[in-house]
């Protein structure tokens, strides 16, 4: 159970924000996100069947792997097209899966594990989803500017720190990170829940003192950020043990090495955490099969997407533990 009770009200306004969506996402034509021909596994009778994946923001991994994967599904997937939906991330992903207003999402994996198992902002409603597989690894990147002083995470307290957008699975990480430091993030700091890029805005003009983030390396609007040679980065990794524990193991400490960044020379420790690619456990076994394929036979494609696709590895990217690894992503991962 968490420690932080004034989550809840924000779980309450998340979950509101994504019921709008879900409303609006019932409204639209068959073909779309959940539409009936991708649970079936077949589309309309000579069209094609639209399929959404749900992303993040526009600064992140997500967005544009998400924009290699709708080329790849549209090129490798008869019958099927697929358009990104920008959203919030990893909470309202599972939310959108849950719900049947995306077909297809990224997610962090201690937030898909929270959310099959009713857990954390899912208490008491588990969402019904299948991993299409492993995709890559989160690195935690708590950024402050060179002049603030900053230099460890104990060093928030006091200042005015972005969390994440709510809804996102960086403020979970952000929150645990934050309980394993000993900090409050309701009485300890001024919190602030902020996009990437948004982040990066209020760091340039000084409205923020640093900002969390969790993504693939490198995050554009970090590199963005780090032209101006203003870019520090936290270190975290000494946390992921207590985190671990507490909290399941998603949590590994891990690197962000040297030369990430422009002017970061040295390795800084982080959190790690897989991402994953998940669907609806209605999704048609086929069709599973199909999407993970083209995902993992255009590896080279999606890399030249993002640099974070190098970690796309059939051989290991169905080895998850907390949630089920879709049947049909299963057959393809299996398949001599």
């Amino acid at each position: 159970m968490s420690r932080y009770p004034s989550n809840h009200a924000r779980k309450r306004l998340v979950t509101a924000a994504v019921a709008a969506t879900l409303s609006v996402a019932a409204c639209t034509p068959l073909g779309s996100g959940g539409s009936p021909a991708a649970t079936a596994g077949g589309s309309p009778a000579g069209g094609t069947s639209q399929l959404t994946i749900a992303t993040g923001g526009t600064g992140g991994v997500y967005y544009p792997l998400g924009g290699g994967i709708a080329e790849v599904i549209r090129d490798s997937v008869p019958g099927y097209d697929a358009t990104v939906q920008e959203t919030n991330a990893s909470v309202d992903n599972m939310q959108l899966i849950g719900g049947g207003g995306a077909d297809i999402a990224f997610t962090l994996a201690d937030t898909a594990g929270d959310a099959v198992a009713g857990a954390g902002d899912f208490e008491g409603a588990p969402v019904s989803a299948c991993a299409l597989g492993r995709v890559y690894n989160n690195s935690t990147q708590v950024v402050t500017s060179s002049d603030s002083g900053i230099a460890s995470i104990e060093d928030l307290r006091d200042k005015v720190v972005s969390l994440g957008s709510p809804g996102s699975g960086t403020e979970i990480i952000a929150l645990r990170i934050l309980e394993a430091a000993g900090i409050h993030p309701d009485t300890d700091i001024d919190r602030q829940q902020l996009s990437i890029d948004d982040t990066v805005a209020a760091l340039r003009d000084g409205t923020i003192d640093a900002g969390f983030w969790s993504g693939g390396l490198p995050t554009g609007a970090l590199t963005d950020y780090a032209t101006t040679g203003d870019l520090v980065l936290l270190p975290t990794g000494e946390y992921a043990e207590a985190m671990a524990a507490a909290h399941g193991e998603f949590y590994v400490a891990d690197t962000i090495p040297g030369g990430t960044y422009q002017g970061q020379d040295e390795d800084v420790s982080t959190v790690s955490v897989p991402n994953l690619i998940v669907v609806n456990t209605n999704m048609a076994e086929d069709l599973q099969r199909s999407i993970t394929e083209a995902i993992f036979e255009n590896k080279d494609r999606l890399v030249a997407v993002h640099a974070a696709a190098a970690a796309l590895d059939p051989e290991t990217a169905g080895d998850i533990a907390f949630m089920d690894v879709c049947p049909g992503a299963r057959a393809y991962f299996d398949a001599p």
